[in-house]
Protein backbone atom coordinates (compact mmCIF):
# COMPACT_ATOMS: atom_id res chain seq x y z
CA UNK A 1 0.00 0.00 0.00
CA UNK A 2 1.24 3.44 -0.79
CA UNK A 3 1.45 6.33 1.61
CA UNK A 4 -1.44 8.07 -0.15
CA UNK A 5 -3.75 5.08 0.29
CA UNK A 6 -2.92 4.76 3.97
CA UNK A 7 -3.46 8.50 4.46
CA UNK A 8 -6.81 8.28 2.67
CA UNK A 9 -7.99 5.41 4.88
CA UNK A 10 -6.92 7.24 8.05
CA UNK A 11 -8.71 10.41 6.96
CA UNK A 12 -11.92 8.51 6.19
CA UNK A 13 -11.83 6.91 9.64
CA UNK A 14 -11.23 10.30 11.27
CA UNK A 15 -14.13 11.78 9.31
CA UNK A 16 -16.48 9.08 10.53
CA UNK A 17 -15.21 9.49 14.08
CA UNK A 18 -15.71 13.26 14.05
CA UNK A 19 -19.45 13.11 13.43
CA UNK A 20 -21.04 14.77 16.47
CA UNK A 21 -23.07 11.85 17.80
CA UNK A 22 -21.57 11.49 21.26
CA UNK A 23 -23.09 13.49 24.14
CA UNK A 24 -19.86 15.35 24.91
CA UNK A 25 -19.39 16.47 21.30
CA UNK A 26 -22.91 17.60 20.39
CA UNK A 27 -22.04 21.21 21.16
CA UNK A 28 -19.17 21.22 18.66
CA UNK A 29 -21.46 21.29 15.65
CA UNK A 30 -20.10 20.15 12.33
CA UNK A 31 -16.74 21.93 12.67
CA UNK A 32 -14.48 18.90 13.20
CA UNK A 33 -16.13 16.78 10.52
CA UNK A 34 -16.24 19.73 8.14
CA UNK A 35 -12.53 20.37 8.51
CA UNK A 36 -11.72 16.69 8.03
CA UNK A 37 -14.03 16.60 5.02
CA UNK A 38 -12.11 19.43 3.37
CA UNK A 39 -8.79 17.71 4.10
CA UNK A 40 -10.19 14.47 2.65
CA UNK A 41 -11.28 16.23 -0.54
CA UNK A 42 -7.83 17.80 -0.91
CA UNK A 43 -6.11 14.43 -0.45
CA UNK A 44 -8.42 12.79 -3.01
CA UNK A 45 -7.70 15.55 -5.54
CA UNK A 46 -3.96 15.20 -4.93
CA UNK A 47 -4.18 11.43 -5.37
CA UNK A 48 -6.07 11.82 -8.64
CA UNK A 49 -3.51 14.33 -9.90
CA UNK A 50 -0.68 11.98 -8.98
CA UNK A 51 1.00 14.42 -6.62
CA UNK A 52 0.73 12.28 -3.49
Amino acid sequence: MTLGTILLIILILLLVGAVPSWPHSRGWGYGPSGILGVVLIIVIVLLLMGRL
